[in-house]
Formats: C-alpha cells, structure tokens, sequence
C-alpha cells in the first residue's frame, strides 16, 4: 500500500509538472505568434493572442492547433485618400495547421470575425465636415444618419445604407436626396461627395471574407467569415 501511495504522489507530481510545462510553452508562443502578426501588419500596439485547448503541447506535437483567438486592436484602411479606423478587429481560427518545422502557422480551416467602427471615426473617415450617427435598421438594411456639409437655407439630413461588397468593402450610400437638393444646380454632387464612400479592409487574413454590417447605438459591427484561411505572420 505504502508503495501505491508513493506511486500517486509521483504521478501527481509530474502531472503538475507536465501542466506548468504546457503552460510555459503556451504563454511563449502566444507571445511570439502577436509579435509576428505585429511586425507583420504594421501595428502600433502589439495584438493579443490566446491559444485554446490542452494540453498544447499535445497539439503541437500533431502540428494541428485547435483554435487561436487573436484580437488586433485599432487599425485603420484608407480609401479615397482617407483613412477609416477599426476600433476593433477580432478574429477566431479553428484547426489551425502548424509548418512541418513548427515555426509558422499554414492555415485555418475555419474562421470568423468581428471589427468595430465608431461613428466619430466614420465621422472623420467621410470628411468635409459631414456627420455620420445611428440610423437603425430598415428593411433589414443597415442605415446611419449623414448631415452633409452644403451651403443651404435649411440644414440637410439624409439616411445612408452600408453594404458590404465582394466581401472586402464596407460602402456608404445616400438612400435619396430631398426634391430640394436635386432641383439646386451641383447641389447633389457635392452631397453624394460626402455621403457615398467605399472602405476596403485590406488587413483582413486571406480567405476571410465580410459577410454582414448591423448599425448599434455606439457604431457599426461588420462580421466575417472564411474556410482555409491564411493567418497574419
């Protein structure tokens, strides 16, 4: 009996042991996977990562991680000579392939995502002094509420819809312009200027396409999607 107890403490020792191992090899290489997607985005700041499952080292011994969380932070897309900051750009990959020396990750055979925008940054984005703010939802469409910048007697409020197309581009569009505006000479040009814009989101992991864009009252939520999805470094 004395032996059998012995034997338990042992296996319970190296267990606890095995666990601290994984856990020290996990933390290393989250850190040096968000240092390469950093230097390999061009971010400000580096990213967070989280590499889920266990035990990890289990997972990498069969170069197949089973999922890895990465979240971006801010980062901006520039169309149109401006620039559109991302509050927020988040993404998870699942069966996560790993390169035959296990330096490098191959791909993801699923993924989603999810980027934030705020409306100041829509707000700036769009230019020429027009205003971008919450418009709801309409017809099952998207909408914001846009106040362009034109030199009229009375101030000029249009409702916009945001589409995502071939699922790279968040656009902008004006749903109509007031009688008013399109009987004054220029007067739509110079609106549909500030209103309509397109914003394509170069950054996104090969593969990962944008599917979907909701309006909330503190900005506008785009998700994303893909198969065989290439991971950022």
């Amino acid at each position: 009996m004395r032996a059998l107890r012995v034997l338990l403490v042992l296996v319970v020792i190296l267990g606890g042991l095995f666990v601290a191992a994984d856990r020290v090899a996990v933390g290393l290489a989250e850190d040096k996977a968000a240092e390469k997607i950093r230097a390999s985005q061009g971010l400000d700041k580096t990213p967070t990562v989280a590499i889920k499952g266990f035990p990890f080292l289990t997972q990498v011994a069969g170069r197949s991680l089973q999922e890895v969380d990465a979240d971006l932070g801010g980062i901006e897309a520039r169309a149109e000579g401006r620039s559109l900051r991302i509050d927020r750009l988040s993404a998870h990959f699942f069966e996560v392939g790993l390169t035959s020396d296990y330096t490098s990750i191959e791909s993801a055979a699923t993924a989603t995502g999810n980027a934030r925008i705020t409306y100041a940054d829509l707000t700036k984005a769009a230019g020429g002094g027009v205003k971008i703010s919450y418009g709801g939802e309409k017809n099952g469409r998207s909408q914001v509420k846009i106040s362009p910048n034109v030199p009229l007697p009375v101030s000029l409020n249009v409702t916009g819809s945001l589409t995502i197309v071939n699922g790279t581009t968040v656009r902008l569009r004006a749903d109509g312009l007031p009688a008013m505006c399109k009987a004054l000479p220029g007067c739509e040009t110079k609106v549909r200027a500030q209103t309509d814009h397109d914003w394509k989101l170069a950054q996104l992991p090969g593969n990962l396409k944008l599917n979907k864009v909701v309006t909330m009252h503190e900005g506008i939520s785009i998700s994303a999607s893909g198969k065989d999805v290439k991971l950022p470094g």
